[in-house]
């Protein structure tokens, strides 16, 4: 199950692709993680999900991502007489704590942390950011706002506080149950919904430990400026666009997520690119072709993954889905302009051993033209170092510890392959050489690169490059040629 591409693809898992059957086939269609959202997944349907995908990953020998979107806090208002009410540009509208049917000029709001954190002069926006509000006034039990651009408000829908942070942990009490509930199964990747700060993640963190990696969701007007400190405390990153572009101008969303995303790569930082990437494949078998540009300036960009939702948990097309998005991939990375485009951003490696080999790795397999890097990774950190390079040539992530191989799933060009350690260095130039032969990464004559730490199996410790060439049946040649 070699991809032909390095950019992974994330897709989300739903009622049109919950068959076991189903997953397979999209697995070999070119899913490389698959996405659960905790926010619609009861927890029996969960335990199936990864039930289905680990038995698809036996059956294809591939390690397999699996990620459990936790929900969030969210915040609704309450309900309003007749269901909905209409709200006119320019009236006056008031949020309050009285638990009774709101109408036309009130509704019960059943959060205090927004009239703890609200300013006058905030925005305010409603169902997704199609009506839009400044607060005018605020009391302990009131918020008065102008309607700017007004419509239809339907009892229960959501309210958004682009300017406002709000003093709120990371996880609600759902998804504190979500989260228990998907470690004790063994997923892969935690993503954290509307991330404000850095401190958020590290407080998700405790909970998590080492069960899983954390991947934060930006999301939030708050979350750009505090974008550093989220990345040197998350594992992976996600631009997820569809809350990002109703909290902030969409105008902003195709600068921000080239931000996210060079920011994540110079920190070496799996980052996955989402929402709406294919939308018109929910209903249709072919793209627009805007979406296809869409989806390819990702890959230009450099991202580690791009992600489907509704398109494969909801839509008539899951798998055409898939193959269309792994296509665009391919073709992009194949473009002549392809290689100057993503080193254009290429930023200079960290003052450590591990950054310092991986560049060099980089350096000399081009240098050489050899056919392929080969990693030792036990926590993965090696094969993210070298990845975060962008090699031009593959990179094989060889791992004993199959949480390791399920992890890089989402890591930008790399084949991981669970394999144990090696007894000595002979071996594991063997091991290596013959991997790369067997997988199809390199035939008789290539040249090989190996990254290492030594002793192999401690973590944390790249220090060693070795170059070998192989022979007729993949063993390494006693000399080079």
């Amino acid at each position: 199950m070699r991809r032909s591409r390095r950019v992974k693809i994330v897709a989300t898992l739903g009622p049109a692709s919950h068959a076991p059957e189903m997953i397979e086939r999209l697995f070999a269609a070119g899913v490389d993680v698959f996405r659960i959202n905790m926010s619609h997944t009861a927890h029996d349907v969960v335990k199936k999900l990864h039930g289905a995908v680990r038995s698809a990953e036996a059956q294809f020998g591939r390690p397999i991502g699996i990620l459990a979107d936790l929900q969030g806090p969210k915040f609704r208002v309450g309900a309003l007489e007749g269901e909905r009410v209409e709200l006119r540009e320019g009236a006056t509208f008031r949020f309050d704590t009285t638990e009774s049917v709101g109408g036309p000029e009130r509704v019960f709001l059943p959060h205090p942390q927004i009239f703890d954190a609200v300013e006058v002069g905030h925005t305010l926006l409603l169902d997704d950011g199609k009506i839009r509000m400044t607060v005018t006034d605020k009391g302990l039990s009131n918020i008065d706002a102008t309607v700017v651009v007004g419509g239809m408000l339907a009892s229960r829908k959501g309210i958004s506080l682009p300017d406002t942070v709000l003093p709120i942990g990371p996880l609600t009490e759902k998804d504190k149950a979500d989260l228990d509930f998907a470690l004790r199964l063994g997923v892969d990747w935690v993503a954290l919904s509307f991330v404000q700060r850095g401190e958020d993640v590290r407080l998700a963190r405790q909970l998590i430990g080492q069960a899983a990696a954390v991947m934060s969701k930006i999301e939030k007007p708050a979350a750009i400026a505090e974008l550093d400190s989220i990345i040197a405390n998350s594992d992976g990153l996600m631009v997820a666009r569809g809350d990002l572009g109703v909290e902030m101008p969409v105008e902003r969303v195709p600068g921000l997520q080239k931000q996210i995303v060079g920011q994540s790569r110079a920190a070496g930082k799996p980052v996955v690119v989402a929402t709406q990437m294919l939308e018109s494949m929910i209903n249709s078998p072919v793209p627009t072709r805007a979406e296809v540009s869409d989806v390819a300036t990702a890959v230009f960009d450099g991202a580690d993954a791009v992600m489907l939702s509704a398109e494969s948990a909801v839509g008539k097309y899951p798998v055409e889905a898939i193959r269309t998005m792994d296509r665009i991939a391919v073709e992009a990375e194949n473009d002549p302009s392809y290689e100057a485009i993503i080193h254009a951003t290429r930023t200079p490696p960290l003052a450590t051993a591990a950054d310092a080999i991986a560049a060099a790795a980089h350096t000399v397999a081009d240098t050489l033209q050899l056919a392929c890097i080969i990693c030792y990774t036990a926590t993965g950190s090696t094969a993210l170092r070298v990845a975060r390079e962008r090699p031009g040539l593959p990179v094989i992530g060889l791992s004993p510890v199959v949480a390791t191989g399920r992890k890089l799933a989402a890591a930008w060009g790399v084949h991981c392959v669970l394999t144990s350690d090696p007894e000595n260095q002979a071996a594991m130039v063997r091991k290596a050489c013959r991997i790369a032969f067997d997988e199809g990464f390199a035939k008789a004559g290539d040249g090989v690169l190996i990254v290492a730490g030594v002793p192999l199996g401690s973590p944390g410790t790249t220090n060693m490059v070795r170059i070998s060439y192989l022979d007729a049946q993949g063993n390494p040649m006693a000399e080079g040629p």
